[in-house]
C-alpha cells in the first residue's frame, strides 16, 4: 500500500487531495496545526493525523520519527506540501512589502516554505526508499502581484517554486521526482471578496476551479503515468497566467 504525507488538510485543496488518494486506496498521513477535524472521512484519518505548528521549525525537526513511525514498511510514496498561511489586516486587506512586519514574514515563510525544507530532508531516506515523489502547492500568486495575497505569501511561493527546481535536481539521481502545482482561484473558504472580478476579466474559462480538480492534478503527477515529469510547475488557472 502506497503511502502519502500531506500537509494542511483540513479544508479546500488539502482535504480534496486525501479523499482522491484515500479513495485509491492509499495509506494517509496528515499534518496540521489543528486537531483531526470530524468531518474528514478517510479512514483511520484521526490515528494517523499529526498535529503540528508548521511555524515552530524546531517542533517540525522533532516531530520527524514520530512522522516516520507512521509510515509503512518505511516508505513514503508522495510528500505534499499544501499547508500554507497568508495572513490578512482588518476587513482582509492585504499586507504588501511595506508594511509587512518582520515577525510576520518570519511565521509565512517558516511555514510556507521552510518546513517544506525540514520534511524533505527529515523524510529523504523514506522518500528514497520508495522512489517517492513530492508535489510542492505553489500559487498564482508566486509570479505576479496579487491584489489579495500579500507580499510574504507571494514570495514564499515564487521562493518554493524555486526550490521545486533544486530539488528535482538533488533528489533525481536518487528516483526522487519533485514538481509543483500552481493554484489560481480556487472554489474554497479562503476566497477573498471580489474574486468574482478576477473570473470575468481574467480567467479565460470564466469559472472558478475546483479542489477536485486540483486534487486530480496531484494524483496524476504522483502517478507512474508522469513517471519522468520532474522539476515542472503545472499551472492550474483556467488560463488565468496567459
Amino acid at each position: 500500500m502506497p503511502s502519502l504525507l500531506l500537509t494542511g488538510a483540513s479544508r479546500g485543496i488539502g482535504h480534496a487531495t486525501v479523499k482522491r488518494f484515500s479513495e485509491a486506496g492509499w495509506h494517509i498521513v496528515t499534518v496540521s496545526r489543528r486537531s483531526f477535524a470530524k468531518e474528514c472521512p478517510w479512514p483511520g484519518g484521526a490515528d494517523n493525523h499529526v498535529q503540528l505548528d508548521l511555524a515552530r521549525l524546531d517542533e517540525v525537526a522533532a516531530a520527524i520519527p514520530h512522522i516516520r513511525s507512521r509510515l509503512p514498511g518505511g516508505k513514503l510514496h508522495a510528500l505534499v506540501n499544501n499547508a500554507a498561511i497568508s495572513p490578512k489586516g482588518p476587513a482582509g486587506r492585504r499586507f504588501g512589502s511595506l508594511d509587512t512586519e518582520l515577525p510576520l514574514w518570519q511565521q509565512v515563510f517558516a511555514v510556507n516554505f521552510f518546513a517544506t525544507i525540514a520534511l524533505a530532508q527529515g523524510l529523504r531516506a523514506e522518500l528514497v526508499a520508495a522512489r517517492g515523489t513530492i508535489i510542492n502547492v505553489t500559487s498564482i500568486a508566486g509570479s505576479r502581484v496579487h491584489p489579495f495575497a500579500g507580499s510574504a505569501y507571494a514570495t514564499s511561493k515564487a521562493a518554493l517554486a524555486a526550490l521545486t527546481r533544486e530539488f528535482a535536481a538533488d533528489f533525481g539521481p536518487s528516483g526522487v521526482r519533485v514538481n509543483a502545482i500552481a493554484p489560481g482561484e480556487i472554489d474554497t473558504a479562503i476566497l477573498s471578496p471580489g474574486t468574482e472580478a478576477i473570473v470575468d476579466n481574467e480567467i479565460p474559462m470564466r469559472r472558478l476551479g475546483s479542489p477536485a480538480e486540483v486534487a486530480a492534478t496531484i494524483f496524476f503527477l504522483c502517478s507512474p503515468e508522469a513517471s519522468y515529469i520532474n522539476g515542472a510547475e503545472i499551472h492550474i488557472n483556467g488560463g488565468q497566467h496567459v
